[in-house]
């Protein structure tokens, strides 16, 4: 049962979670960012979050290429804002240079 609802899941269209900004937290930038020219570290807020945890820079070009490549899913996303930040957290130190 728990696969079969897991494709679902998968299957359905998936968008941002309003105020959750867990992909703008948890992962570091390399690439400059308007107002943070050298990227960001992980778990630092990226600076062109507003205070709604929206992007103000979503749709421009001066946006970083990974974050526009960045698609909302459940795996990333999983069910709460929680979730996203431990898998992006854990995804982060997985691909860490050592």
């Amino acid at each position: 049962m728990r696969r079969i609802l897991y494709n679902a899941r998968m299957s359905t269209s998936f968008s941002c979670r309003p105020h959750c900004a867990a992909c703008c937290i948890a992962p570091s930038i390399t690439s400059p960012i308007p107002g943070m020219p050298n990227g960001k570290p992980a778990g630092v807020p990226c600076i062109q979050l507003d205070a709604d945890l929206g992007c103000k820079i979503f749709g421009d070009a001066s946006r970083p290429a990974v974050c526009a490549g960045l698609k909302a899913s459940f795996d990333m996303c999983g069910e709460n804002k929680e979730q996203a930040m431990f898998y992006l957290t854990q995804l982060e130190a997985a691909t860490a240079p050592h």
